[in-house]
């Protein structure tokens, strides 16, 4: 993620939940918020419903790798958090980067048609 810095305070994830916008997947939950930032923050949320530690990180690395594949394709100025479902536990690489990529087209943040 070369143009995106990780949000690592409780309160930086709280103002998200409160005050930004949401989209739901089968697998994934994004909260939103245009900050006017030059660069974008992501937060990764894998509670320990989804599975114990081995299982949440692999969740982990998937939202990660599937952002990192986004990158180009997110304007700059917006904070997300990314909050895994239990279903995440099972789901494939693909299902998960299909899933990140829904709901930022539902979210407004991505054009479907764009691609690189």
């Amino acid at each position: 993620m070369k143009k995106t810095v990780s949000i690592k305070e409780n309160k930086d994830f709280k103002r998200l939940y409160y005050r930004g916008k949401s989209a739901s997947q089968d697998c994934l939950v994004l909260y939103w918020r245009r900050t006017g930032a030059p660069g974008c923050r992501l937060g990764i949320t894998v509670s320990s419903k989804v599975g114990k530690a081995v299982v949440r990180n692999r969740v982990r690395r998937l939202i990660k790798e599937s952002y990192r594949l986004m990158e180009d394709r997110i304007p700059r100025g917006y904070d997300f958090v990314v909050v895994a479902r239990s279903r995440a536990a099972e789901a494939d690489f693909h299902r998960v980067s299909q899933a990140l990529e829904k709901v930022m087209i539902k979210g407004g943040v991505v054009k479907e048609g764009m691609r690189l």
